[in-house]
């Protein structure tokens, strides 16, 4: 009988180093009033956004991909030679072929690469990080880059109120590594297929969403799920000192940390709330807030940290971390 020779690797994964891009252009909810019939009062009581980033025609997802990526292995004291593999999660690809990997890797500097593209839509960096964690701790991987980048400008209708006042464009990174001791937790995900239709695309070209649907959704399912994420890595939620959800809704973000709070999350808990200057980023967004928050200084090494992405799919996913 033939035996196979696997490769093994180390006992954990952490991440190394965080890094974020975002378009110059910023667009304040004052900016939309001359294109559509929306009002400043109105935008922050529904979802809490004051402001975010529209990209240029120059900004693509592959370019903002670059610059967060690049950020990252610096943050994490590598360079390009350091890393052996790119994930790139994103929803908004001008095309599948070729997929951003491959291009964000090559412009980077990380030649001849392991890459591919993660589409959970907002569950996406999440997906990618809980992917590159195992493919490290395997040892299929060495050091893998993991970057949610969207340019979701591209696929909104501009005069769209249910939509063009959320979506933002930018990108966020992560380089994930080996570690004696385990900094990502186990992935707690799924998804609810039956559901597809609440997030969708309209002729194939403009993005959509069923609102109230999805608010309920989230309001509803995603609690358990950071909790099960909890549970998995052997912790409490008095254990979190950062909560990051997905950037969808300020209401949302802000639902999920009283439910984790009513089960023994600590009031001092930092909750990310990226969403008021930055826009939802679908799968930017939980890398991107983090890094925000770590330039803030809102969030230090050694900090536990508990991801929860979701969106379309409708995909979910959360694990905890310790913050780099």
């Amino acid at each position: 009988m033939t035996t196979l020779r696997l490769p093994t690797g180390p006992a954990g994964t952490r991440i190394l180093g965080l890094g974020s891009s975002q378009p110059a252009r910023v667009v304040t909810n004052h900016d939309l009033t001359k294109v559509m019939d929306t009002s400043d009062e109105w935008i922050r009581e529904r979802v809490g956004i004051a402001e975010r980033r529209f990209g240029s025609k120059e900004d693509t997802v592959v370019s903002m991909a670059v610059d967060a990526g690049g950020k990252a292995i610096t943050a994490a004291g590598l360079t390009p030679s350091d890393v052996d593999t790119v994930l790139v999660a994103t929803c908004t690809s001008t095309a599948p072929i070729p997929n951003a990997a491959a291009q964000v890797a090559d412009l980077i500097g990380v030649k001849e690469a392991g890459g591919f593209d993660v589409n959970a839509a907002c569950a996406g960096f999440c997906y990618a990080l809980a992917s590159a964690s195992d493919m490290v701790r395997s040892g299929s991987a060495g050091r893998v880059l993991v970057i949610g980048s969207e340019k979701l400008t591209d696929v909104v209708d501009p005069v769209d109120r249910s939509t063009a006042i959320i979506f933002a464009d930018g990108a966020g990174a992560a380089v994930v590594g080996p570690s004696d001791t385990p900094g990502i937790g186990p992935v707690a995900w799924g998804t609810a297929g039956d559901l597809v239709d609440m997030i969708g695309m309209r002729e194939g070209k403009y993005i959509y969403q069923e609102g109230q649907s999805v608010y309920r959704w989230a309001t509803t399912k995603i609690a358990p799920i950071a909790l099960q994420a909890l549970e998995l890595a052997g912790l409490a939620p008095s254990d979190v000192d950062v909560l990051v959800p997905h950037q969808a809704n300020l209401r949302i973000v802000e639902a999920i940390a009283k439910k984790l709070r009513k089960e023994g999350a600590r009031e001092d808990m930092e909750v990310a709330d990226d969403i008021v200057t930055s826009g939802n980023t679908s799968s930017a967004s939980i890398p991107m807030a983090m890094d925000h928050m770590r330039a803030a200084g809102r969030i230090h090494s050694g900090d536990v940290a508990l991801l929860i992405g979701f969106g379309a799919g409708l995909s979910y996913a959360g694990q905890v971390v310790i913050c780099p």
